[in-house]
């Protein structure tokens, strides 16, 4: 089931201020970031946090000092990767220097103090932690990284850190919707010769050999085929939400130009 704000298995998805966090993760610092709340301005406004976005590097830099002081870790322990919408997991056990992150779409860490962070704009966020909150993972999942494993890898790299799929939760966030996402049988076509049981993710459009897909749908899938004890979806389309997210497709539908990106971070509490 997806939800917004509805009861979670273990807690209250809520919104407070410029973040949504969810109920799956309450015994962790998570949040699911909006575009509200930066210093950005522009195409950027406000709290853009992509590195290689364009936009003022001060600017990000204050932006993503906000986050890291929301999540309670130091601006430096901030940490991405370069994003390429493949399936590698870094495993982190220390910083890195701003922008000299591993080219991979997932970190797993179990290092208090270190915060893992991913940029996306219609793409899924997806945050990990085990029950205990010793070991805690972050992925990047557009469809091809998706269908190509990056959430059971991330799972995998996880328990290799001493976590049990059974005892993870993992929660999709703030992502283009089945409805505001359509597709042609091209990319539908790659994503069944990898999986084809993603099929009953795909319904038909109105526009002829075109496809709706529910890409949150799957990603909630994959982590329970993957043996993931618990696992959701917020239930929120960055396309639809202009006030609150950015959104590749949007930018895209309105004819191009600059665009931001949100974050999504999750850290080990200190003890």
């Amino acid at each position: 089931m997806t939800r917004m704000e509805g009861e979670g298995q273990l807690g209250q998805d809520q919104l407070e201020g410029p973040v949504v966090r969810a109920g799956l993760l309450d015994h962790v610092p998570h949040g699911f970031f909006t575009r509200l709340g930066g210093v950005s301005t522009g195409p950027y406004a406000s709290l853009n946090c992509s590195m290689r976005s364009g936009d003022d590097p001060a600017a990000l830099r204050e932006n993503r000092a906000r986050v890291a002081r929301t999540v309670g870790v130091a601006a430096e322990n901030l940490l991405g990767v370069t994003q390429v919408h493949g399936n590698d997991v870094v495993s982190v056990t220390a910083p890195w220097e701003e922008g000299q992150g591993a080219r991979a779409d997932a970190m797993v860490c179990a290092r208090p103090g270190l915060a893992l962070g991913v940029i996306t704009a219609d793409c899924a966020p997806v945050l990990f932690a085990d029950a205990r909150g010793h070991v805690v993972g972050a992925a990047h999942a557009g469809w091809r990284g998706a269908a190509a494993g990056v959430l059971e890898a991330t799972v995998a790299a996880m328990c290799a850190l001493g976590s049990r799929a059974m005892d993870i939760r993992a929660v999709v966030g703030p992502c283009i919707a089945r409805d505001s996402y359509e597709v042609g049988a091209d990319m539908r076509d790659a994503v069944l010769a990898l999986d084809g049981a993603g099929e009953m993710f795909f319904t038909p459009a109105r526009r002829e050999g075109h496809y709706q897909f529910d890409l949150a749908g799957y990603c909630v899938a994959r982590l329970h085929r993957a043996g993931v004890g618990q696992a959701d979806a917020l239930g929120i389309d960055t396309l639809t939400d202009e006030a609150r997210f950015f959104s590749h497709r949007r930018r895209t539908l309105a004819g191009g130009g600059k665009i931001g990106h949100q974050i999504s971070v999750i850290t080990i509490p200190h003890v």
